[in-house]
């Protein structure tokens, strides 16, 4: 008795091939859709910067301002390379414009991603990305406003006599972006916490245990970030302090136990 026709090995291969062209072309789409918002991303950046670009030189003001403010009479910022003072703006109008321009990144972002998440993804996704987002400008405005100044009138004061501080443009640029940078990372600690006590490293109890080694945790990397002076140290071990404590709320408000997870 002949095999029936969807038994044959020519059925099976050709079953094979059409569950490869189906694969070949989903990862296709999603390619496609990947560079479509890439370009959307980048798009933005390179709109803002060219909206950014007239006011360069000004902006680069306004971040020197709390150096300058500080220098004593006399002394002031200086180019040691010949193309300094017009590239050194420009970096800065760029890495505001990417500044700016990070919510709509990761709004690109979250539309490629979203669609291949759960709905309790979703739900737990969406406010830790916008709070991700409002907690690193955060970071980068206590920087800018508290912790700079602080650290800028520390170093003026132990500048020794007879050495007069005439910082580098270029060099003050990359030691404030660094700043911005490692405390924009920093406040970025209830999300952490919460991230870690949703994929299960931890959970409620071992968070509120270990407040001790948070803490100790929060000072040396404070003391390994910032400027020598224990004001800029403190300046930023107590808001890590404070938010590690943010993060255990919001994972006793937002991250339900794993055993109620799986039992619902």
């Amino acid at each position: 008795m002949a095999a029936p026709e969807h038994d044959t090995p020519e059925h099976a291969r050709l079953e094979t091939d059409e569950l490869q062209e189906g694969l070949q072309e989903g990862l296709f789409s999603h390619l496609i859709e990947l560079r479509s918002r890439l370009m959307k991303a980048v798009i933005a950046v390179v709109v803002v910067l060219l909206a950014l670009m007239p006011f360069a030189n000004r902006l680069y003001a306004e971040l020197a301002a709390p150096l300058v403010a500080r220098l004593p009479q006399g002394a002031h910022l200086i180019a040691t390379e010949v193309a300094s003072p017009f590239v050194t703006p420009l970096k800065l109008a760029f890495y505001t414009a990417l500044f700016i321009s990070m919510p709509v990144i990761l709004y690109q972002l979250w539309a490629f991603v979203s669609p291949g998440l759960y709905k309790h993804e979703k739900r737990l996704a969406r406010p830790l990305l916008v709070a991700a987002v409002l907690l690193f400008y955060i970071g980068c405005a206590f920087a800018y406003f508290l912790v700079l100044p602080a650290a800028f009138r520390f170093l003026v004061a132990v500048t020794p006599e007879g050495v007069e501080m005439m910082t580098d443009i270029t060099h003050y640029l990359d030691f404030v972006m660094l700043m911005f940078f490692a405390f924009g990372l920093c406040f970025e600690v209830p999300v952490a916490v919460v991230i870690l006590a949703a994929i299960g490293v931890v959970s409620i109890d071992q968070l509120r245990n270990g407040r001790r080694y948070a803490i100790v945790g929060a000072f040396v990397i404070a003391a390994f970030i910032t400027p020598p002076d224990i004001t800029s140290m403190i300046m930023l071990a107590i808001p890590m302090c404070l938010l590690y404590e943010v993060g255990v709320l919001a994972v006793r408000w937002l991250v339900r136990p794993r055993d109620e997870t799986t039992s619902s």
